[in-house]
């Protein structure tokens, strides 16, 4: 009785839809491929391929803004969001497995020529700094950060960042992860200490 249910659930609650792209042939072109997965309910699609010893490759298909029906463009610019967080938090793990980081040291330590112009930069930790209670405003929320006219530099980043005050105090947060308030992201400051 139970391989039977097991039979029928399997057929009853199978996504279909995505078995049927795993089955189809391979196009034979990357331009190709890029145009049927629109077919599968994406607006647009932006496919960037860098091969050793190749120059990038730029392909796009649908719209960036269908409501006004412009195309997709390869060479646009988007907002990643939250996926750095990922790749910071394995940057970060790797550089404590190897000990060339420590959770427990300052931002002082790391990047002293910056402490006159971070607030609580001698109490605030690298273990702080990943979990975002190290009290300093996102540079998301900066009025000097424009959206439209991205800096390129990250010297021009740090701008929005440095000689701000602090939402709160780092010593708040020793309480206990229960007792913690988050705050926002410091994807910038994480960014810089894996490039030291």
């Amino acid at each position: 009785m139970i391989p039977l249910v097991a039979i029928i659930c399997a057929l009853a609650f199978t996504p279909w839809d995505i078995l049927w792209v795993w089955a189809e042939p391979l196009p034979d072109t990357v331009q190709e491929q890029v145009e049927s997965a629109t077919t599968h309910g994406l607006d647009g699609i932006i496919v960037y391929i860098d091969k050793k010893g190749s120059e990038p490759q730029f392909y796009s298909a649908g719209w960036k803004n269908r409501e006004n029906k412009i195309p997709a463009d390869p060479h646009a610019l988007f907002k990643i969001a939250s996926i750095s967080k990922l790749y910071m938090a394995v940057a970060t793990a790797k550089l404590v497995n190897d000990k060339s980081l420590s959770l427990d040291k300052t931002l002082a330590k790391y990047l002293s020529e910056l402490v006159e112009k971070v607030e609580n930069a001698d109490k605030i930790t690298l273990l702080l700094l990943a979990e975002h209670l190290n009290g300093n405003p996102d540079f998301i929320d900066s009025p000097d950060m424009s959206w439209s006219k991205l800096p390129t530099d990250i010297n021009d980043f740090l701008k929005c960042e440095l000689n701000k005050a602090t939402l709160f105090s780092p010593e708040t947060c020793i309480l206990g992860p229960e007792k913690r308030e988050k705050q926002p992201a410091r994807r910038l400051r994480k960014g810089v200490l894996r490039e030291e």
